[in-house]
Parts: C-alpha cells; structure tokens; sequence
C-alpha cells in the first residue's frame, strides 16, 4: 500500500492481511496480495455523534493505491469531540526528539515509554525507536546525538604547543651539537682533542646531531614512511653513540694500563680496537632493527577506542617484542658503558673523560629505566612525547657532560690545553 503501510503500525498490521480473501457487505471480494498490499480504494469517514445519540459521517479523505499521493486527507473536515481540547494522541507519552531512544515501562502498556538519551557514538534521527544508531568507526555523534561527524585526529603536530617546544628543543640541541663539532675540528691538533680518540669523538658527535634530528620524525601527522623508518633508525644510531662512548671508555682504560713496565696493552695503543668494538656493538642492532622490518614493519595505525570521540594515528610498532628488544639492546650497551667508566673513573689523568662519561651514562640510563613504565602508561601524542624526552634528555646528558667540560678549555682556558699538563704520555691517534 505504498507509504501507508511503510509506516511502523501499519507494518506491524500489514503482517496479517497477507493472502486474505474478504467480503465486504455490499457483496465486493476483497483481496490482499501475498505482501499484504490491496488494489482498492477508499473513502475515510469521520464518524460524529449527535446529542440525539445518532451518528453521521463526513467524508474527510481518500485511499488511492494508483495515486503519486496515495493517502489523500481533509484536516479542515475532520470534526473532533468537543471534549477535547487539542488533537487526541494515540501515546500516552510524548514522542521522543532527536538524540533519544524510546525505552519501554515495565508493566505498562507500550504506548508508555521513557525518552533515554542515546550514548556517545550513537544517534537517532527523530523517530520512535528503541535502538540507537551506532556512528561508523571514523565519525562520532555530535552533542546533541543527532547526526554522526568525522572524529578529531590525535596525533602530535607541530601546532600543538607541546609539539612546538619538543622541536624547538630539538633544533637547539643540534645546533648546540653541530657548534661543538665545529670546535673540535677546528682545534682537532690540540692535546686535549687527540687525548681521547678525535675520531671516535666526532663519531660520537655525529651520532649525537643526526638522534636530535630524528625527533622530527615523531613530530606530526604519522606515515608510512616515518612509520618504517623512525624507531629502526633512531635504534641503530643510538646503538651507534653508545658504542661509540663504550669504545672511547675502553681507550681511557687502555692508555692508562699501557703505561705501566711491560704492559702488552701498549700494542693496542693507537690501533683500530676501539672502532672495531664500535662497529661490532653496532652491529647487533642493525641485525635486529633488519629482522624487526622484514619480520614485522611498523604501520600507520588508527586508534577510535583510547580517547572517545577522537581517533589517534599513531604508528603501531608492528612487533612490541621487536620494539623492546631493541630498546633493551641499547640498555645493556648502556649499562656496560657505565660499568667500564665507574670502573675508570679514578684513574690520575687531566683529561681522563672516565668520570665524565661515567655522570653521563648514570643520567643515561636513569633516563631510560624511567621512559619504559611512563610509556607503557600513556597514549597518544603524549606516548610521542614521552619517546622524544627520553632522546633529547639522554642525548643532552651524552653532550653535556663529556663534551661541554673540554669546550670550556679549548675556547676559555686556552692555557690548560697544553701537552704539558697531560700526565701520561701516550699519543692516542688512530
């Protein structure tokens, strides 16, 4: 029947009229086809009662199953009791506006309900209904749970101000880096450079540059490109400065030891043992950051279930094994570097950088014995910004502490960089 019997009582009705054969009283065959649909037309009457208790009828519309506009009615002509004050309602309760759900009384009549705001992610659009939509995973509901909206992307950009001062902190630390390399290759025949393996120095300030560089990778909205390549990358030049401090930490101990009568260790002065140890230590994670990309690659991944109502874009680090196994590769580094300077640490030399490496390595890896559980623990931008602290925080400890010291003589106290006040006199160069 059209849009009459698409309406929800009606369909409710519709059910029973399929297949049925009737007779009307004037003799006509009435019938329903299969889908309960009927051919017919009809007069709707309103039925009015008189004081006399006689009733009469007023033709008030027409059902016509041919028409554009099947249901055909008069309102004008429509004549209501005069009891009642406005147009009877057929619901005990009034009908629920956009947003709620209708939500039915316990022992009373279904006619009765209660109008239950729909719960965040869902809506209804006006009509009597018990059941909430549900929005698609990428939208969420809008306040007044009427319409369903694209989500808020989470991520941290460089408009936030947080992402803001991570980069600025990290241009700074680089430049800070960059202006101490250019120092020490400028002052690279100075005593106090060639003290303690130039080579590895420079190593270990590149290494240092390109880690404050890598924090813009975590900054802005995630890729495919950024995702592959940031935590891989950043894991093996991490692995790179901290081999790079293992093996000027082994130089110290050498030169000293090699100074003493007979020592076999004065073969190892001036050779390619420490660099050796820096490309073997580096090794290590180059096979495992390798594995991790063929095994399982990080991706760009799409978060609706953490914060509600925005979706985070994240990278989802493919293989958390992967991710913490490298991470714990780099500690053990870590902690083996602090072991060998501690053990350093005493040993009588003006310029012996054992104790410096030793106070850089214990903020080293306080840093990173902190980082895990506040990473675990936060989500987000602010599990980005967590990462990028950590780097910025144990590189600047790296920068700081070993180089920062041999700055200060080589550009304020010229007269302390002199091959006189080293103690021992070993040449280092390699």
């Amino acid at each position: 029947m059209g849009e009459v019997f698409k309406k929800p009582g009606v369909l409710m009705l519709n059910r029973y009229l399929k297949n049925l054969h009737l007779e009307a009283s004037s003799g006509e065959d009435v019938l329903f086809h299969k889908k309960g649909f009927i051919e017919e037309s009809f007069d709707i009457l309103n039925w009015i009662g008189s004081p006399d208790e006689k009733a009469k009828h007023v033709l008030v519309g027409k059902f016509l199953p041919s028409a554009s506009k099947q249901l055909q009615i008069n309102h004008s002509a429509i004549v209501w009791n005069p009891n009642f004050n406005e147009t009877p309602r057929s619901l005990c309760s009034n009908p629920c506006f956009s947003g709620y759900r209708k939500s039915l009384e316990t022992g009373k009549l279904p006619c009765c309900f209660n109008c239950v705001p729909c719960d965040n992610g869902e809506i209804t659009n006006g009509s009597v209904t018990e059941i909430c939509e549900k929005c698609p995973d990428d939208q969420w509901s809008n306040p007044s749970r009427d319409q369903c909206i694209k989500r808020p992307l989470h991520f941290l950009s460089y408009e936030d101000n947080l992402g803001r001062t991570l980069a600025v902190a990290a241009t700074v630390f680089s430049v800070i880096a960059t202006s101490v390399l250019w120092v020490f290759i400028k002052h690279r025949n100075t005593p106090l450079v060639r003290a303690n393996n130039y080579k590895l120095s420079y190593a270990l300030l590149v290494s240092l540059i390109i880690c404050f560089l890598l924090s813009f990778l975590f900054i802005g909205h995630p890729k495919e490109v950024t995702c592959l390549t940031r935590q891989t990358t950043f894991g093996f030049i991490f692995a790179v400065a901290i081999s790079t401090v293992l093996g000027k930490t082994v130089t110290v101990i050498i030169a000293f030891n090699a100074t003493k009568p007979g020592s076999r260790l004065q073969k190892c002065v001036g050779s390619y043992m420490s660099i050796w140890l820096v490309i073997l230590c580096s090794l290590g994670e180059l096979v495992i950051c390798v594995t991790w990309l063929l095994c399982a690659p990080p991706f760009v991944d799409l978060d609706t279930k953490t914060i509600p109502g925005e979706m985070i874009v994240q990278c989802n680090e493919g293989s958390f094994v992967a991710f913490y196994f490298a991470i714990s590769y780099i500690g053990l580094l870590a902690m083996f570097s602090f072991l060998i300077a501690f053990v350093a640490r005493k040993l009588p030399h003006n310029y012996n950088e054992a104790q410096y490496i030793t106070f850089s390595m214990l903020v080293f890896c306080s840093v990173w014995m902190s980082f895990i559980p506040t990473y675990i623990c936060t989500n987000g931008k602010y599990m980005v910004a967590v990462e990028i602290f950590a780097i910025l925080a144990s590189n600047g400890a790296l920068l700081g502490f070993i180089f920062i010291p041999k700055c200060y003589i080589i550009l304020l106290k010229p007269e302390r960089n002199r091959k006189g006040d080293i103690t021992v006199k070993v040449s280092l160069r390699s």
